[in-house]
């Protein structure tokens, strides 16, 4: 149970973290944070908006991954409980 629980706070982590990427991403790329040079070294360790967004794609596709699997062990243990 105890990999259950550390999945879905996993999960709901790499979310926000993939959400907030992209975020940054569309900020920086927009200038809304600053000049696109400056806020790109700043805030961000990628070389362009574009790979801080593609980043926070595949975050969140690794979130929705991690949590189904979650998900089906949920599922899986409570149809284990009920039938005994």
């Amino acid at each position: 149970m105890i990999f259950t629980r550390l999945a879905q706070l996993v999960a709901f982590a790499a979310l926000a973290f993939g959400a907030f990427n992209i975020l940054m991403g569309f900020a920086i790329a927009t200038g809304y944070v600053g000049p696109y040079e400056a806020a790109l070294a700043r805030y961000s360790t990628a070389s362009s908006s574009g790979q801080l967004i593609d980043k926070g794609f595949v975050a969140i596709l690794f979130a929705i991954a991690l949590g189904t699997m979650a998900e089906i062990s949920v599922a899986m243990r409570k149809r284990s409980t009920c039938t005994e």
